[in-house]
């Protein structure tokens, strides 16, 4: 219940905030969590920071990339490169050193994991159109999470049995955006339903140098009703995925300039790297099954899934292709038990990732320095045609884990939660190595030969929080979490001597509910052990342990209604990240970081929006901003960051007929998402996209 001077309150915290969340919008009832205790609660009633974006909020995007429902979220950092599948995702800091792809963050779908055993992630084959809703846990202390200290996001597709989840829509956009999605479900008979998806999405991103992407996705899903209540659902699902990854720039002048010159014109005709076509393009098979069952007090949820997937990937130096399929097969057989003071959830994890013929190339058309003391330097791709055989590898990842919480109700203003994953990773690696690529004479030279290797890490993830109800409005909660991070097999590859990080969460939380408003603030230190950082030097991309990073912040998010349909919000997240204990190898000389600041990561980032609902008619207008970070681990060179970049959407609906106008940096800023600087001193720039406008065509079917 809210009392009569909230109001002025939450009016202040909105105004001081600054720039807000699209997520925050979503609570005007309570909404369900079940990410990060595995039973469904409310998300006041869970002792962790979450954010849920729920189906409100992602009608109203474009939906082409996970990008589009998660930024906004306090101490959620997000972006792509081209607008495609493609995330650059941290989350408190985990998923900082991954250069492309997602790490230290487990995400699932409908509770089946995609990221691999060893925590490497791809969304090539998540259709984002077809999203219920998306839940957020942050840091470690999550059940299912194995072997990730980022936290959790799980991804629910909108249900086989939902008749209302119907729509046909079309978009169309600059930049050659195309955007066709297809949703049609119906009943055979009262206990089984059909539903079939397709979608296809395309955009030539004309602004920068080898930029575009499409995808082509379908599904089929089938839901059975059993006897007895239990529900058997199941899905097969194909993507086709081709995206072009477009290079950074410098600022130099042997380049033109080129940074400047994007910030004038909005263009990037080209990229300062000698990588000039790097990519991704992808094949992936998909297919799960989940039954629920339930006797009395016992629940059982049982899930097999299996993924294959084939992929030519171009990248620095080498091209990768997959000879053979690669394949995934796992399952989490999960049980519960609801007592008198509460509940017990526990299971068993078994998953194994199997690549047999993974293979490297090197590219087949360069160009070369010709004569002088630099002859025979690559310095520039003409083509991703593959070239001469470079690596051959097979590897095989197994991960076993075993799980279970209590959740202890003393009364009703309390729940303890005491928990536990303990996980184990089996690492196994053939490779014979032809050739590599020498980023310091910038050729082809003689590989390595044969090597093996196995490696097994052992991650141990307890947990305990406490959440109580301090009134009506309002509850608190505490945790102190540990978890282990895996690290992944291209990681372990580069340096076999990698140890498993372990990260240790210590917060306070307050949240706050109302009849229109919303209040969740976090205060928390998670010190991390052994953390794995990259260092970059002349283009060379290396994985490290340092001794030991201190990550301390503090989160608030906040939404009021305002009346007359009206509504606003706004987040701000505070992140004080350095290194304790950490030397940095920099011209074969072990440099000191400790007291330095962790690259990239904002010390501040913050938001607001404001939303308006009449009639057929709702309108949102949100601005974000990052504010100023370090370029490097030596603590050198910042970059300004980048503020109030500004989405606006616009919608009218009626008789199941709707037309929504998406404008994506709606001011046309040209800035750089990511700026980093390697240990010679050279600084590129990733570009942030310049405005796009999209309109969207949807028809619900009655």
């Amino acid at each position: 219940m809210q009392s009569a001077n909230m109001r002025p309150l939450f009016l202040l915290t909105v105004v001081a905030l600054g720039p807000a969340t699209a997520a925050a919008q979503e609570v005007r009832l309570d909404k369900i969590s079940v990410t990060a205790t595995r039973e469904a609660r409310s998300t006041a009633d869970v002792p962790q920071a979450i954010a849920v974006v729920g189906q409100e909020t992602l009608d109203e995007k474009k939906m082409f990339n996970i990008k589009d429902a998660l930024q906004g979220i306090p101490g959620v950092l997000i972006d792509s490169k081209n607008g495609g599948f493609d995330a650059r995702l941290i989350i408190r800091g985990a998923g900082l050193k991954a250069p492309y792809g997602i790490r230290e963050i487990m995400v699932l779908r409908d509770g089946v994991p995609l990221s691999d055993p060893d925590s490497f992630t791809r969304l090539d084959f998540v259709d984002t159109l077809d999203i219920e809703r998306i839940e957020v846990a942050k840091g470690p202390g999550n059940l299912f999470a194995s072997g990730s200290s980022g936290g959790a996001i799980q991804i629910f597709s909108k249900s086989v049995f939902e008749q209302r989840a119907n729509s046909l829509r079309v978009g169309y956009g600059n930049d050659g955006t195309e955007n066709y999605h297809l949703r049609y479900g119906w009943k055979l008979g009262d206990d089984q339903a059909l539903a079939v998806t397709l979608t296809h999405r395309k955009m030539d991103n004309d602004w920068r140098y080898r930029n575009r992407f499409d995808t082509t996705q379908s599904s089929l899903k089938h839901g059975l009703a059993l006897s007895g209540g239990d529900v058997l659902e199941s899905e097969i699902s194909y993507s086709e995925a081709n995206m072009q990854l477009p290079g950074a720039m410098d600022n130099g002048a042997a380049n033109g300039y080129m940074f400047d010159r994007f910030r004038d014109s909005g263009k990037q005709t080209g990229t300062s790297e000698a990588w000039k076509h790097s990519g991704r393009y992808s094949k992936v098979w998909f297919l799960n099954s989940k039954l629920e069952m339930q006797r009395g007090a016992f629940t059982f949820k049982p899930r097999v899934y299996f993924n294959t997937w084939y992929h030519y990937h171009p990248v620095t130096g080498i091209i990768n292709e997959t000879a053979s399929w690669v394949w995934n097969l796992g399952t989490d057989l999960e049980a519960q038990y609801k007592h008198d003071q509460g509940s017990l959830v526990g299971g068993l994890t078994l998953r194994q990732e199997r690549q047999p013929d993974s293979r490297k190339y090197q590219y087949g058309d360069v160009a070369r320095i010709v004569g002088g003391p630099q002859a025979g330097r690559i310095t520039a791709t003409l083509s991703d045609r593959k070239g001469v055989l470079a690596e051959v590898d097979d590897s095989k990842t197994l991960l076993t884990g075993v799980y279970v919480q209590e959740s202890w109700r003393p009364d009703a203003r309390w729940i303890v939660d005491l928990g536990m994953r303990y996980d184990t990773v089996r690492f196994e690696d053939r490779n014979q190595q032809f050739w590599k690529f020498d980023y310091a004479s910038g050729r082809y030279v003689t590989g390595a030969g044969r090597s093996s290797l196995t490696k097994t890490f052992d991650l141990p993830a307890p947990k305990l929080a406490v959440s109580y109800k301090l009134n009506e409005s309002f509850n608190a909660f505490a945790m102190v979490t540990q978890a282990g991070q895996i690290p992944s097999t291209s990681e372990i590859s580069n340096n076999p001597r990698l140890e498993a990080p372990i990260a240790r969460n210590h917060e306070l939380g307050l949240k706050g509910r109302g009849s229109d408003w919303q209040l969740d603030a976090s205060l928390y230190s998670n010190p991390v052990r052994k953390e794995i950082v990259q260092q970059y030097n002349g283009g060379v991309t290396s994985y490290l342990n340092a001794g030991r990073t201190a990550k301390k912040g503090f989160e608030l998010a906040a939404t009021l209604g305002l009346g007359g349909g009206w509504e606003g919000g706004g987040h701000y997240a505070y992140a004080d990240y350095k290194y304790q204990d950490f030397t940095e190898l920099v011209g074969g000389a072990n440099l000191d970081r400790a007291g330095k600041y962790l690259p990239f990561v904002p010390k501040r980032q913050y938001g607001v929006f404001m939303g308006w609902k009449g009639g057929s008619w709702r309108a949102r207008l949100s601005a974000n901003s990052w504010g100023e970070y370090w370029l490097d681990n030596a603590n050198t060179e910042k970059y300004q960051g980048w503020e109030w970049v500004t989405n606006l959407s616009l919608a009218y609906e009626r008789n199941g007929h709707s037309l929504s106008l998406n404008v994506d940096n709606l001011a046309d800023k040209h800035y750089a998402f990511e700026t980093k600087k390697d240990t010679s001193g050279r600084v590129t720039y990733t570009a942030g996209a310049p405005r796009s406008v999209n309109l969207t065509y949807r028809y619900d079917f009655q």
